[in-house]
C-alpha cells in the first residue's frame, strides 16, 4: 500500500504544471463564484477569469460532477451544496469554537439576545458558531452560511482593525448590492462607517442585510493584535434599539476583551 502511494505521487509529480495548472484555474472558478452576489452565466465567469469558453465549460463541469457547483433553472452557476457540507467539516474541526462558547453563552445569558463568531473569507464573512438564547423570537442564521463584510456588523469590526493595506485589498473586491434599504450602497459610505466603528469600538449594522433585525459587532485578536475573529449579538430591532444598544455593545466588549486575552492578546497602555 505505501508503494503503491509513493508511485501515485512520483507519477503526478511527473504529470507536474499543467494539472497544478487546472487546479489553480478550478479553484478561481470557485472563488469567483463564491464573491458574486448572484449565479453566473457562462459568459460571465469565463469573460471575468480571461480563460477559452471551452476550458471554463470543462471545469465547471467536473466541479458540477462533484457538486461544488450547481446550475440554476436559467443555466447560471452557483456554488454547490457539496461545498457547504466541507465547510461544516471544517467548522466543526475549527478549535476556535471551542475556546469561545464559555464566553458566548455567559454574554448570552447577559443581553439575552443571540451571539455570532465570524471569520472573514475575502469579502465574505462566514458563520462559524451560534449560541441562542431561550425566547421565542430569534435569529433564522445557520452555521455555515456567509454574508457580505460589508453589511455586516462582524465584518465591518474586523475591517476596522485590519493593517490598511490589507482593509484596501478587500475593499476592492466588495460589489456594492443593496440588501435593504439601509445596506450601504458605495465604499465612501463604508469607510465613514469604518471610522466611526474605530472611534467607539464596536460596529453596528442598522438593518443593513434584514429589515427588523439590528446586530453589534466587535472583532477578537490574536496574540499579535491581529483580527482573527468577530463576535455579533443580534435581535430584532423592536427588542434591541438604538437607546439600548450601547449597554448591549459593552457587554460585547467584555466578551471579546477576555477571548483576545485568552488568545494571548495584551493591550499596550497608551
Amino acid at each position: 500500500m505505501v508503494t503503491k502511494s509513493k508511485a501515485v505521487v512520483k507519477m503526478n509529480a511527473k504529470a507536474g504544471p499543467y494539472k497544478l495548472q487546472a487546479i489553480d484555474r478550478a479553484f478561481s472558478v470557485l472563488d469567483l463564484l463564491g464573491q458574486s452576489p448572484k449565479p453566473m452565466g457562462l459568459a460571465q465567469v469565463t469573460d471575468a477569469l480571461g480563460l477559452h469558453k471551452s476550458t471554463v465549460h470543462r471545469f465547471l463541469m467536473v466541479l458540477e460532477r462533484h457538486r461544488m457547483v450547481e446550475r440554476t433553472p436559467e443555466g447560471n452557476y452557483r456554488l454547490g451544496l457539496k461545498l457547504y457540507d466541507l465547510g461544516n467539516r471544517a467548522v466543526q474541526q475549527f478549535d476556535l469554537r471551542d475556546r469561545v462558547q464559555p464566553h458566548l453563552r455567559r454574554l448570552v445569558n447577559e443581553v439575552g439576545e443571540t451571539a455570532h463568531l465570524c471569520i472573514m473569507e475575502k469579502a465574505l464573512v462566514v458563520y462559524l458558531e451560534k449560541i441562542e438564547p431561550s425566547r421565542s423570537v430569534r435569529m433564522t442564521s445557520r452555521i455555515g452560511t456567509s454574508n457580505p463584510v460589508y453589511c455586516t456588523a462582524v465584518g465591518k469590526a474586523m475591517l476596522s482593525v485590519l493593517p490598511q493595506d490589507e482593509a484596501s485589498e478587500i475593499l476592492g473586491r466588495i460589489r456594492y448590492v443593496k440588501l435593504s434599504k439601509k445596506t450601504l450602497a458605495s465604499e465612501e459610505e463604508l469607510l465613514r462607517d469604518l471610522e466611526k466603528t474605530r472611534k467607539r469600538g464596536y460596529a453596528v449594522d442598522d438593518e443593513e442585510v434584514e429589515e427588523g433585525v439590528r446586530c453589534v459587532g466587535a472583532a477578537i485578536l490574536d496574540n499579535t493584535g491581529r483580527p482573527i475573529a468577530a463576535v455579533s449579538v443580534s435581535g430584532p430591532s423592536f427588542r434591541m434599539t438604538v437607546q439600548n444598544v450601547r449597554h448591549i455593545a459593552g457587554r460585547l466588549m467584555e466578551c471579546v476583551q477576555a477571548i483576545s486575552a485568552d488568545l494571548g492578546y495584551r493591550e499596550i497602555a497608551s
